[in-house]
């Protein structure tokens, strides 16, 4: 099987779902590094540090401002569900595939474009969240969660931050 791409995708908080949504452009995932050097290392050596991350940001982009667009600026967390179908297909026997991918995020208003104004086009809008918690999950199985304020670090299903909870008595 090999990716193609994503169909299509839905975003909601709550039972509400914002129809027309534009696109998403999901936080990048980097860890904290210390550099490392002195005896027996030849120059500096990045080390990433388990279960720290850099600040991620999530942008959504709508055609309009609209009063349920509005009430994503509201200050205050915020439950996003993010569903996509994406389509694979089996090079062999042309069979094509879809899997649910669904992003669950908590995010918190940071800044919003004033988009732009012009006669029959969209505004493009876009507005930009903290992330404090996002966990992926694929055909309904948790791969990936990172919540930096309760010290969960999942890649791939593997808890790596669990030794640390249990070494800090948590």
């Amino acid at each position: 099987m090999f990716d193609v791409g994503i169909i299509d995708f839905a975003v909601f908080e709550g039972s509400d779902e914002f129809v027309g949504m534009g696109s998403v452009k999901l936080p990048d995932k980097n860890q904290k590094v210390v550099s490392m050097s002195g005896a027996g290392i030849g120059g500096d050596v990045e080390v990433p540090i388990s279960g720290h991350y850099d600040a991620m940001s999530v942008e959504m982009s709508f055609r309009t401002y609209s009063e349920r667009v509005a009430v994503l600026r509201e200050h205050r967390l915020h439950t996003i569900e993010l569903r996509a179908a994406q389509q694979h297909e089996d090079p062999v026997t042309g069979e094509l595939d879809v899997s649910e991918v669904k992003h669950v995020m908590v995010v918190v208003p940071k800044g919003a474009s004033g988009g732009t104004v012009a006669p029959a086009s969209a505004s493009d809008i876009t507005l930009a969240f903290s992330v404090r918690y996002w966990a992926t999950f694929i055909n309904g199985k948790k791969v990936d969660e990172i919540d930096q304020l309760n010290r969960i670090d999942v890649i791939n299903g593997v808890d790596y931050n669990a030794a640390v909870r249990k070494a800090l008595g948590r």
